[in-house]
């Protein structure tokens, strides 16, 4: 399946502004099952933008636009093709066990611990034991997960904002699509379960039944030896297939947020994001 998604985040100010600093989560990497086909990212006012890989190499660019400017407009547009998702028979009878050699827990160590808005809470904790009682594999404890989170939360944007932590959107029981896959990830990582947080969009096709579609998009991934990462959507309880185009992975959505900046001036700003996902 070939996908085009347009991103353009537009910044509005009441008095023009200086010294704008942006780093951008824009343009996707090699990931298996998804081949980048082109990617343009485009920034007005024109500046220079530098291109590099982070710590968990994403494709990153930042640049700078330090004259008086009254807007600012962000513009990406890429075309990516994915492979359908194909998981053996044998992943989905991993166990615990299967996780001990030093290989393996040298890959995921980071995505055990707590991150930024991901902490291992004693009440997340119980729950993960609950949800997970009598399931063997690791896969098995995954979905179990996803279904929990997808029916116990309630889909919501007004009561979360982007520096909700999962403790409070686990005590909310409701959220967007970042809360739920923080709440996922604080699941997971409480039962040994190594996972990171994935960020990208989402195609709905004609039958316009998923959430998150025509937007920014977030969903849990979890290491199983042999295939890697495998992400699993707990807004819509479904495996990340090839309707999804991942940007960027990290510990949870400080470490992959697609744009994030600051500048001097005015702090009256109107933001206005449009996504636009298509089959081609």
């Amino acid at each position: 399946m070939k996908l085009s998604v347009l991103h353009r985040t537009t910044f509005q100010y009441l008095a023009p502004v200086t010294d704008s600093v942006n780093t951008l989560h824009l343009e996707p990497r090699l990931f298996p099952f998804q081949q980048t086909l082109s990617a343009v990212i485009r920034v007005l006012p024109a500046t220079r933008l530098r291109r590099f890989t982070d710590l968990f190499q994403n494709i990153t660019h930042h640049f700078e636009v330090s004259g008086a400017h009254p807007r600012l407009e962000i513009e990406s547009r890429i075309k990516v093709y994915n492979l359908p998702l194909v998981i053996p028979d044998a992943v989905r009878q991993l166990t615990p066990a299967h996780y001990d050699d030093a290989s393996t827990r040298e890959r995921t160590w980071q995505f055990l611990q707590e991150s930024r808005w991901v902490s291992k809470h004693p009440d997340v904790w119980k729950q993960a034991v609950d949800i997970i009682y009598g399931i063997p594999s690791v896969f098995g404890r995954t979905q179990a997960v996803m279904a929990w989170v997808h029916q116990e939360f309630r889909y919501d944007p007004g009561v979360t904002s982007y520096n909700t932590h999962v403790e409070e959107a686990f005590r909310l029981r409701a959220g967007v699509c970042q809360d739920f896959t923080h709440v996922m990830l604080g699941l997971c990582r409480t039962l040994g379960i190594p996972a990171r947080y994935a960020s990208g969009y989402l195609y709905n096709g004609p039958r316009d039944s998923l959430i998150g579609a025509q937007a920014s998009h977030a969903w849990c991934e979890v290491y199983f030896p042999g295939p890697g990462w495998l992400g699993f959507d707990p807004t819509n309880n479904t495996l990340a297939d090839e309707r999804y185009v991942k940007v960027a992975v990290g510990r949870d959505y400080d470490d992959v947020s697609p744009v994030r900046g600051s500048y001097y001036g005015t702090g009256h700003c109107q933001m206005d994001v449009q996504v636009l996902v298509e089959k081609v």
